[in-house]
């Protein structure tokens, strides 16, 4: 039997499908179909360690067991490769995000009406917010992450817009690009100077230069497709954990990238007034540069009667790398208030820090962080980030049950995640916070499965990650 299911099974009647190979294939992430009845055995296999403990582990998958279910259906819809032919939202992208289609399917589900008021406390680039304007459903969002934030504010700016606006700005826009000051730019972070040749970055700090002496709207919408051309425009990828540098990358001029940019905007333009004919600066959301484990500052117009949201996943990504390019070039001046935002967002990243006083929130992940600090780690900072993490979470989970109306809905899309072999069920541990926090959990579905990384199955097997989302309600 494969080593994903290496345990043996007595139900002959159900068939375990695992994607064997699909692993192998370069470029593809690794994908399982794994029948429900199966998981908590599956999760036990993966927790058990020689002699380490598991029970806390074992007792939570139980205690959740018949609340899961499984909708594979649905996920395409919790990464953003469902917004790629959405128009505006495949403007930019911010790999992070979960699909229009998504939120789409949770107003539906939640029955959410223009007398509701929807909150993403993660918003990232507005995809719930996005989607609830067009619906005409009010909404407010917050983040931590400046480029997010800003994103999220524009998107709706270009419903303001006329047709053909955004060309004829570009072609007065591009002669004064040519001979402008450039605009300042974090220089001293270092991935700027690695990113790109001089030729390359002074054409984009003249760009960035020319289109600061435009006036609102207009600025901030040429802003937001200036900052989707970096990447393009660079040596570096938005890849894993970090922005990778690739000097074999094949970059495209700034001019070019820019008009090209221009262009498929101006035909989202044509699109959007057909597909979302009732969108108004009326409808426009609110968004806050905030943190979510502390909403005491948060101008709500009153409670919010949903929560569609996806937190950062306790996976080492640090989004003040993977988002360097946008921070350095708008948001800081140097690599101090860069570090500034770094140390101050969830602490899902490697770096976080934790006091002497913090302690795993949670007996799951308190088994789970003494299990680590007995192992040989690839980062021994990573018992830090999980308690770190969880302390966060628990934070933001007791605000939302604060601010939100009785018997507000709420759908979060997490991850579970694997470390040396040790599986944290983070579906069932924030389930367990948001009960804590005065929340009835309703369903925890698993949309798909994942596999950890090759090294890690070469270790320890192969064994289906959930991800999921976790449906809760205001009680």
């Amino acid at each position: 039997m494969n080593l994903a299911v290496s345990c043996k099974y007595r139900a002959s009647q159900t068939a375990l499908l695992v994607a064997d190979r699909w692993n192998n294939i370069p470029g593809q992430e690794w994908i399982f179909a794994v029948p429900i009845e199966y998981q908590t055995s599956l999760t036990r296999r993966a927790v058990l360690s020689e002699d380490k403990p598991t029970e806390e582990r074992e007792r939570i998958e139980k205690r959740f067991r018949s609340l899961m279910r499984e909708e594979l259906e649905l996920g395409s819809f919790v990464s953003y490769v469902g917004n790629k032919k959405v128009p505006l939202l495949r403007l930019y992208r911010y790999k992070e995000a979960f699909a229009f289609s998504f939120v789409q399917e949770f107003l539906r589900r939640f029955k959410i009406s223009p007398s509701d008021y929807v909150l993403d406390p993660f918003a990232g680039m507005g995809t719930t917010l996005f989607t609830s304007m067009v619906r005409r459903i009010p909404s407010i969002g917050i983040d931590k992450l400046p480029i997010a934030v800003f994103a999220a504010r524009t998107l709706p700016l270009f419903f303001t817009l006329r047709q053909g606006q955004l060309r004829t700005t570009f072609e007065k826009l591009k002669p004064l690009a040519q001979r402008i000051e450039p605009a300042h730019a974090a220089m001293d972070v270092p991935i700027i100077s690695l990113a790109f040749d001089e030729k390359q970055l002074l054409a984009l700090r003249r760009w960035k230069a020319a289109i600061e002496t435009l006036k609102h709207p207009l600025q901030d919408i040429f802003l937001l497709l200036f900052f989707s051309i970096l990447e393009a425009t660079s040596y570096t990828s938005k890849d894993g954990q970090f922005l990778r540098l690739k000097r074999d990358k094949g970059v495209v001029d700034p001019d070019e990238a820019l008009y090209q940019k221009i262009l498929e905007a101006e035909h989202d333009l044509k699109t959007i007034g057909e597909l979302f004919p009732a969108t108004s600066p009326k409808n426009f959301p609110r968004v806050y540069l905030g943190d979510t484990r502390d909403l005491s500052h948060i101008p709500f117009d009153r409670s919010p009667t949903a929560i569609i949201t996806s937190p950062p996943y306790v996976n080492r990504y640090d989004y003040t790398r993977s988002y360097c390019l946008e921070l350095c070039f708008h948001f800081v001046g140097n690599f101090e208030e860069l570090k500034s935002i770094r140390f101050g967002v969830l602490r899902s990243h490697i770096e976080s820090k934790v006091g002497e006083d913090e302690q795993p929130p949670h007996p799951v992940i308190a088994e789970v962080v003494n299990a680590l600090k007995e192992k040989k780690l690839n980062n021994p900072r990573i018992p830090f980030m999980l308690t770190g993490y969880f302390i966060d979470m628990k934070k933001a989970i007791r605000e939302w049950g604060r601010i939100l109306a009785p018997g507000a809905q709420v759908a979060v899309v997490v991850d579970n995640v694997r470390f040396e072999g040790e599986l944290i069920p983070v579906d069932l541990v924030l389930s367990e916070m948001a009960e804590e926090a005065g929340f009835q959990v309703q369903h925890i579905i698993v949309s798909r499965y994942k596999g950890n990384s090759s090294q890690q199955m070469k270790k320890y097997g192969r064994v289906p990650v959930r991800e999921s989302i976790v449906v809760w309600r205001k009680e």
